[in-house]
């Protein structure tokens, strides 16, 4: 439903986006990544129809986005980067608008904005300017425009960006609830919004996809997969500790933490440590505070493979 073949954008003599491809099909949520000036957003803008490619093309549900511009857009909501909108509005005339563009009037129009209200929770502030709304506010109006219409095709630009940790969940939430069926590609900085939402993350890094794999396949990339780590209290010798995590056979290295008090240890050869370490924590009585089998860590991951980057965002 979402196909981008060869997208190319340039900027002058600047090249912010540099042969991308990847198809995206129903059911799935990209989360699209990358470092500030990788040419994310720039990618977001040519799959919206907003900017136009330099070289490549972008289909929405089988509609070339620079050839069939308005079919292509009936299949699509976006949520542009800031959430622009008319800030002399209010949200309930802003969606009315938003409705008469989009082709709803009547009781579709009524049920339509019924049901993104109650979901974005934007009752209480439907008849203030919408430029005297909090940031995480216009980010909901924003993102109600965007699922107004019921697109079989999000693409959105930090649709999370400003809010607090609970609008933040139910953000979250409705995303997992809209994608059965749906194609939804999430731009975001939020590496956890990857691992809570996406089935797949692609990543970029000067213009060009450096990764494109399933979020729990880019934790296993991760040096601190199956490690584990050992939180003390601040009477603990950290460094006998470390010496006693190095002298486990399946142990490669133990790294200590003073700031969070804590060491790090990292198997060998796919070892499994945690009933060992449990044990020797039991027999020499450390003072724990915590133990606990890391997964991984998805930000050690992201900067390995980006390091360095440097671009047009």
């Amino acid at each position: 439903m979402i196909t981008a073949d060869g997208l190319v954008k340039t900027f002058g003599s600047r090249t912010a986006v540099d042969g991308i491809s990847f198809r995206v099909e129903p059911g799935e949520v990209l989360g699209f990544l990358g470092p500030n000036g990788a040419g994310k957003t720039t990618t977001m803008r040519m799959l919206a129809g907003f900017v136009p490619p330099t070289a490549g093309r972008a289909e929405i549900c089988g509609f070339d986005i620079g050839e069939q511009p308005v079919a292509a857009k009936q299949k699509l909501g976006y949520l542009p980067e800031g959430a622009p909108s008319y800030g002399e509005m209010t949200p309930g005339d802003f969606l009315a608008f938003i409705g008469q563009v989009r082709g709803l009037s009547g009781d579709d129009f009524n049920r339509r904005l019924g049901d993104v209200v109650e979901r974005l929770q934007l009752g209480g502030v439907l008849q203030q300017p919408i430029e005297t709304l909090s940031k995480g506010f216009r980010r909901r109006v924003g993102l109600a425009q965007a699922i107004l219409h019921d697109p079989p095709v999000l693409i959105l630009d930090e649709p999370t960006d400003g809010l607090d940790p609970n609008q933040k969940h139910e953000v979250r939430e409705l995303i997992q609830t809209m994608a059965p069926g749906k194609v939804i590609v999430i731009s975001t900085h939020i590496l956890e919004e990857v691992d809570a939402v996406c089935t797949r993350a692609i990543i970029i890094a000067n213009g060009r996809i450096v990764a494109d794999e399933e979020p729990a396949t880019l934790i296993h990339r991760s040096r601190y997969h199956n490690a584990v780590t050992v939180r003390l209290e601040r009477t603990a010798d950290l460094p006998a500790v470390a010496a006693d995590l190095r002298a486990i056979p399946g142990v490669r290295e133990a790294e200590v933490d003073e700031h969070e008090f804590s060491v790090t240890a990292f198997p060998r050869d796919g070892a499994s440590l945690l009933t060992t370490i449990s044990s020797l924590a039991t027999e020499r009585r450390w003072p724990l505070e915590q133990l606990r089998l890391e997964a991984g860590r998805l930000d050690e991951v992201f900067r390995n493979i980006t390091t360095g980057a440097t671009g047009a965002t």
